[in-house]
């Protein structure tokens, strides 16, 4: 299957829809030698219409091939939508566990964990429902993750919502992926984060526990929690079926404008490789989005690497893959560069002690700055023109920045991860300068993208 066209040429390193609207990622797994990517997908319109599973999958974690749909809403138990869910590999066959969601005449909402298997990574046959109603819980419980402990069971973390609708994350165990027996909510303590908890993950970093999800609900606080759903992150201990967090507060995991529902996997190498949907946004910017126009909406995140920092932060870089792709444009020590470059590049800038100032300009749309210890993205509004941004205060300076920018989207990694911005955007199509501004002992990569 080939992707189509988009308004500036092939998407170069992002997974995004063939065709219609691409969410969530789905069942990431590296499966027989092969990295499978599942996605939900819309293929018949830019809508949340419908819901199908896409598939892509790559053999070098940059490069992408399309397949046809691995699971399609087809029965009783999932006839309104293939919702998200997991991967995970047990005795040679891959297991996919999803939501399957219905809806009745009068709107009211039934959801069921569903299991697919397949012994090739491309045909699957389904199961069906595994798990049904929880009591204590609305019909709002979904995107199963399941992963095996070093217990050697099996667990399911789900997204849920209270009957007094609030958000959690409930846990089930099983022997046989089959079984489930439920265990309650996953965190020892009930935290007050909104009324819904999506796409659950839970992953082991250093011998700590980081607990990934993406809570809706929760209110702005000066800069944090600015765009319309969040995601972000605890760490903790994780044994018996419960997460018991450190003394920390929910920290969001991207501080871009488009970044949710990030989904981890065990690479073979011993990496976990995360990744997640650029495309959360009000409905409003969604359908204005310039993508339509040539049929398509929203595309994932790079492949990225996981890891902790010496004080417990959860670090995220590119896949180191993609430095195969570089093509050097110029590698100097300078304090300022003006060029011409077209999409897909990379900018890589270091300095031997904190940065005092930058500014990076792209295509008159996109812009960095770091006024003190406030580094702040901007970028015009496509659907109303207007410049709006993100910003965080980085306590312990600005040393290093890594810029990936493919045709409507840009990836910013600071100090190594420490912080990362995702975001789209969409420049005037002439112009192509980059302008970049900083200290005079800042060492400046630039490359294009060659795929």
């Amino acid at each position: 299957m080939n992707k189509r066209n988009n308004i500036s040429g092939a998407m170069d390193f992002h997974v995004l829809p063939p065709k219609g609207l691409l969410n969530d990622p789905n069942g990431l797994v590296h499966y027989k030698g092969t990295t499978h990517i599942f996605f939900q997908w819309n293929p018949h319109e830019t809508d949340h219409s419908y819901k199908c599973w896409g598939h892509a999958t790559t053999e070098d974690l940059i490069r992408y091939t399309y397949h046809e749909a691995a699971l399609l809403p087809e029965e009783w138990y999932e006839k309104n939508g293939c919702y998200s869910g997991s991967g995970l590999v047990h005795e040679d066959r891959l297991y996919l566990f999803y939501t399957g969601n219905v809806k009745n005449e009068k709107d009211e909402r039934e959801s069921y964990q569903c299991v697919a298997v397949s012994e090739d990574g491309f045909h699957f046959e389904k199961l069906g429902p595994v798990i049904r109603d929880i009591e204590g819980y609305t019909a709002h419980v979904r995107d199963p993750k399941v992963f095996q402990h070093e217990d050697g069971l099996f667990y399911m973390v789900l997204g849920a919502q209270r009957e007094d609708l609030t958000g959690d994350t409930i846990i089930f165990r099983s022997e046989d992926l089959l079984k489930w027996d439920f265990l309650g909510s996953l965190l020892e303590e009930k935290e007050d984060l909104g009324y819904m908890w999506e796409c659950p993950d839970l992953i082991n970093l250093k011998n700590k526990s980081v607990f990934i999800f993406s809570p809706q609900g929760l209110e702005p606080e000066g800069e944090k929690y600015r765009n319309i759903f969040q995601t972000g992150y605890y760490t903790g201990t994780f044994q018996n079926g419960v997460f018991r967090k450190d003394d920390h507060d929910f920290t969001e995991m991207d501080r871009g404008f488009e970044y949710y529902a990030p989904q981890s996997f065990d690479y073979p190498d011993g990496r976990i490789l995360s990744m997640g949907w650029m495309g959360t946004m009000e409905k409003e910017k969604e359908e204005a989005l310039p993508t339509v126009k040539g049929g398509w909406v929203h595309h994932l995140s790079i492949l990225r690497e996981l890891s902790l920092s010496s004080d417990g932060r959860l670090l995220q870089k590119p896949v180191r893959e993609l430095e195969s792709a570089r093509e050097r444009v110029l590698e100097e020590k300078r304090d300022s560069i003006r060029v011409e470059i077209e999409t897909p590049f990379e900018v890589n800038l270091k300095a031997s002690d904190k940065m005092k100032r930058l500014e990076l300009r792209y295509g008159g749309d996109l812009k960095l700055n770091l006024d003190g210890s406030s580094f702040r993205v901007e970028r015009r509004d496509w659907l109303t023109g207007e410049r709006e941004y993100r910003s965080v205060e980085l306590t312990e300076g600005l040393t290093a920045l890594q810029m990936l920018v493919d045709h409507t989207s840009a990836e910013i990694f600071i100090n190594g991860g420490e912080e990362v911005f995702s975001l789209r955007f969409f420049k005037e199509e002439e112009n192509h300068e980059l302008l970049i501004t900083g200290d005079e002992d800042m060492e400046i990569g630039l490359y294009r993208l060659v795929f």
